[in-house]
């Protein structure tokens, strides 16, 4: 039989680097921000995770998404849920690196920063897996406030060795906790919660009750535990620690009805459950449910952030591997002017969000665990001056650049992997390839714990709750932008922010927009090289009184900024 042709320039699969060593903006980013010491841990990591086999994983966990079992082959009632093996290397590895815990547990200098740097290396790998792993994160601070509870589930927290098999607490080596909050009627309205919860004793708080209800989207439905939220006595809305066996040892009264068959994130489980009297405990007090649960849930908006960042870092790798060895007319891709606008525009943006990003874990390490959510009274600023400048400054961070944050990054990160995808041609959209689970799992970022109006409108809360945090964070802003008049400009436009109202609603998405572009052009003005901010600046704020961003990419002016700005992108 005669060969009918031969396959050349075609591109080789990217595997086999090291996810760390090749991206020295992260190497930047990461000294910078205090997580510096964990640099030779993240290079050993990213090594490991850049191997073709690990990379592997992805692809099949995704290929073969969890299935639910509800009854065993006798007829009893399991409700598991079964997964690929890929998913269970998958959370092996997050657990190894300790991004569940460690940064609670070992408060070292720059935690959080090195928590945040491993948590975006996992996510250009297989990003579904890191939704249990950002629940428990989040828990860890709630379930540490409850003595009698935590002594239960200290050593489970902090251990690292992965258990996948589905068994009462006191028989697990390690754990994952997730949440129950979103009903049918509800959505982001928790306050139509209808799960009621009955005290089996004189209630309380640690108390034991029986939960009676529906949850429409369960996170994480095979996680060993879940905060739920659920109407106490009198009406009150309050979190439950819902495990998924009763102390005794027998299943809990949780029924799994159907798992979502979602557009991405299919690695990941998510149910729908029914509570037939399920066992809870109260966790904080009786009608703190809304508190508690929004706190926690905050806690998950910057992972939701590194998550969009690292969808986009893969995409943009996988997008310049495909430029460098693709010919067309002649020559590489990446030798065409075009081209290289569209990539060194598609590297600003990746950078600039990385920057953000590491910029707000750092200010979870510079000032507590946590920041009050919706309902929840904001801490005096008089309460902050022992913390100093520099703790208030990094809670204005928290509480306002990172609901904004997540607003915009995980926008742009929709665009950018659809323009990753076009630069791969036809073969980008061939489920050969990432390309299309990266699309499909970039939405979902936008959409869980609090949509884009969500968090628009909670920028606005904190700016008028926290008036003093929003003139510290405003004034910090202000110093780093003199001498650049367009973000003078751009700053000037934002200023009546400070006196915000419910009234202004109608323009949150841009004051949200415009307050993170601003950060990222200050972050990479006082950081990176002249040529990156320079292109940033011109690009994002050029012939406008506040920074919107273009929704294109490619429209950069300066030819003579592409080397430097691709350089900072990959480093072979």
């Amino acid at each position: 039989m005669r060969e009918t042709h031969q396959v050349f320039n075609q591109v080789p699969p990217l595997v086999d680097y090291n996810l760390f060593a090749c991206d020295p903006a992260l190497h930047d980013a990461l000294a910078r921000e205090g997580g510096g010491a964990r640099a030779t841990a993240l290079d050993a990591l990213g090594a490991q995770l850049g191997g073709a086999g690990i990379l592997a994983l992805g692809d099949q966990a995704n290929r073969h998404p969890p299935v639910l079992a509800t009854h065993d082959a006798c007829g009893r009632r399991v409700d598991r849920v079964d997964f690929d093996p890929a998913w269970h290397h998958l959370s092996a590895l997050l657990y190894a690196s300790g991004v569940h815990s460690a940064a609670w547990l070992d408060p070292q200098p720059g935690a959080h920063v090195a928590r945040a740097a491993a948590f975006y290396l996992h996510g250009q790998v297989e990003a579904g897996s890191l939704c249990p792993v950002t629940m428990t994160f989040a828990a860890l601070p709630l379930l540490r406030a409850e003595p009698a509870l935590w002594r239960t589930l200290a050593g489970r927290f902090a251990a690292r060795d992965y258990d996948a098999r589905d068994l009462p607490l006191a028989a697990r080596r390690t754990l994952t906790v997730g949440m129950g909050l979103t009903e049918k009627q509800g959505g982001s309205d928790l306050r139509a919660t209808t799960t009621t919860a009955r005290a089996l004793g004189a209630g309380g708080r640690g108390a034991e009750y029986a939960l009676v209800g529906h949850k429409w989207f369960y996170s994480a439905p095979a996680a060993d535990a879940h905060l739920v939220l659920a109407r106490s006595a009198d009406d009150a809305l309050s979190c439950f620690f819902v495990p998924r066996w009763r102390p005794d040892g027998t299943r809990n009264a949780i029924r799994i009805e159907r798992l979502k068959d979602k557009l991405g994130n299919r690695a990941n489980a998510s149910g729908e459950v029914e509570f037939d009297d399920a066992f809870g405990v109260l966790v904080d007090e009786p009608g703190r449910g809304l508190p508690a649960l929004l706190t926690m849930a905050a806690r998950t908006r910057l992972d939701c952030v590194l998550g969009s960042a690292a969808l986009m870092r893969r995409a943009l790798t996988e997008a310049l591997h495909h430029a460098r060895h693709r010919r067309a007319f002649g020559r590489p891709l990446l030798e065409h002017a075009l081209m290289r606008n569209v990539l060194a525009d598609l590297a600003l943006e990746s950078e600039a969000t990385l920057a953000l990003a590491l910029h707000l874990a750092a200010a979870v390490d510079a000032g507590g665990e946590g920041e009050p959510g919706e309902g929840e009274a904001a801490a005096s600023p008089a309460g902050e001056s022992t913390g100093g400048d520099a703790a208030a400054l990094a809670r204005a961070r928290r509480r306002i650049l990172t609901p904004a944050a997540k607003f915009w990054v995980c926008k742009r990160a929709i665009a950018f992997t659809a323009e990753c995808m076009e630069i791969c041609g036809g073969n980008g959209y061939i489920e050969d390839g990432p390309m299309p689970r990266l699309l499909r799992e970039a939405p979902v970022n936008s959409i869980w714990e609090g949509a884009g109006n969500v968090m628009c409108l909670d920028v606005l809360r904190a700016l008028d709750r926290e008036p003093e945090a929003a003139t510290r964070l405003f004034d910090d802003l202000a110093d780093s932008c003199a001498g650049e008049p367009r973000l003078v400009r751009a700053l000037h436009a934002l200023l009546p922010a400070l006196s915000t109202s419910a009234a202004q609603q109608w323009q949150a998405r841009a004051l949200a927009a415009g307050l993170v572009l601003l950060t990222q052009a200050v972050l990479l003005r006082r950081h990176a090289p002249a040529a990156v901010a320079d292109s940033f600046i011109t690009s994002r704020f050029a012939d406008t009184a506040a920074g919107t961003g273009d929704p294109l990419f490619g429209l950069l002016a300066d030819p003579a900024a592409a080397p430097i700005l691709l350089a900072r992108a990959w480093q072979a």
